[in-house]
């Protein structure tokens, strides 16, 4: 048996990094995953890789949920093909950095609109269901920024949008109890993806694994363990919890 038997998992931001490692876990155990991106090429791949390994995965693409009309009809077309939502894993999200000398209306919205106002709209579309269901499971990504500041990198925009989904993921629980309707979030801190190894020189990249504690930075798939426990029967008594994944780095600064 697996942990997800009978389950389907909407899960957004399947193209690669956690979004896929999640995918294919979750898929792995059972689950029927119904996934979107804004990639569409990378978001198929995930696809195959899933079926290859014996999975079911549907995916719609370019799906930009920063668009709440193009949230709801994810979520709608999702709930058409596979006939039922029973976890919804907000994992996409996008961000720009500047420091606040530099800061402007773009990168602040944008950064806004990409890493909080998308997980309003995706878990909005979402909530009539899980209430008239009277169950779900809403995962959110979240993120050490919401609990620490980095003088490092100008991340005022980032620590703002993910310090809201720690608040926002508190309120769901509150608000989706009496429903059946559980919610928790996941707090990592630097997570090697493809996308992030091509962004960084070996020096930052060497940077990012001496600076935490256990002495490597985290994988998409320290993530996706996590978040299969979360998502699982196996966590009925867990909501309104954040789970700090930081290889022990917020216990040293």
């Amino acid at each position: 048996m697996g942990r997800l038997d009978g389950k389907t998992v909407f899960i957004t931001g399947t193209a690669g990094g956690q979004g896929r490692a999640a995918a294919l876990l979750f898929a792995k155990e059972g689950g029927h995953v119904i996934g979107c991106d804004v990639k569409q090429g990378d978001a198929e791949e995930t696809v195959e890789l899933v079926r290859a390994a014996g999975g079911t995965m549907d995916s719609f693409c370019p799906v930009d949920l920063s668009n709440s009309a193009a949230a709801r009809r994810w979520i709608e077309d999702g709930i058409a093909k596979a006939g039922r939502i029973d976890i919804l894993y907000n994992n996409a999200s996008a961000v720009r950095f500047a420091p606040m000398s530099a800061m402007t209306d773009d990168v602040w919205s944008f950064t806004l609109e990409n890493e909080l106002d998308l997980i309003y709209y995706v878990t909005r579309a979402a909530w009539p269901y899980f209430e008239e269901q009277r169950h779900g499971v809403i995962l959110t990504t979240a993120s050490v920024s919401g609990h620490l500041g980095n003088a490092g990198i100008g991340a005022a925009a980032h620590a703002a949008a993910k310090g809201g989904i720690l608040a926002l993921t508190k309120q769901l629980a509150a608000e989706g109890a009496p429903f059946g309707i559980r919610s928790n979030c996941i707090s990592p801190a630097t997570v090697i993806t493809p996308g992030l190894i091509a962004a960084l020189t070996p020096e930052q990249r060497a940077h990012m694994e001496q600076v935490h504690p256990l002495g490597r930075a985290g994988r998409p798939e320290d993530i996706a363990h996590c978040a299969l426990y979360l998502v699982s029967d196996e966590a009925s008594w867990v909501t309104g919890a954040d789970f700090v994944l930081d290889g022990g780095l917020s216990s040293v600064i």
